[in-house]
């Protein structure tokens, strides 16, 4: 049974920074891509940041040049290092994982940005 677990959302200031990590548990063969994703109430779940097995990412415009994905292939964990936070960015973010043909989530992280 492949889990993921998410930890390191929480309260920040606006202009603040948070880590946020993602671990698998599990057989977890060829990760092909791992991604955050988000979604503010009453809107629909977007994707923030992906990674995928080549190193290339792909960010949403809101965040680029403030979010940053990176992957751990040998612990199996992505991280979202995100700075400059601003009060849109108020969401709960969920990682995902791409292992072919099946696609992973995790049960997701509240991240709370004040004005």
């Amino acid at each position: 049974q492949v889990q993921l677990v998410e930890s390191g959302g929480g309260l920040v200031q606006a202009g603040g920074s948070l880590r946020l990590s993602c671990a698998a548990s599990g057989i977890i063969r060829s990760i092909y891509a791992m991604a955050w994703h988000r979604q503010a109430p009453g809107k629909e779940r977007e994707l923030v940041a992906r990674i995928i097995s080549g190193g290339t990412t792909n960010y949403a415009d809101s965040v680029k040049g403030r979010f940053t994905i990176s992957r751990d292939n040998a612990k199996n964990t992505v991280y979202l290092q995100m700075t400059s936070l601003k009060p849109e960015d108020t969401a709960v973010y969920y990682c995902n994982f791409v292992v072919a043909p099946y696609t992973y989530w995790g049960q997701g992280t509240q991240v709370t940005v004040s004005s």
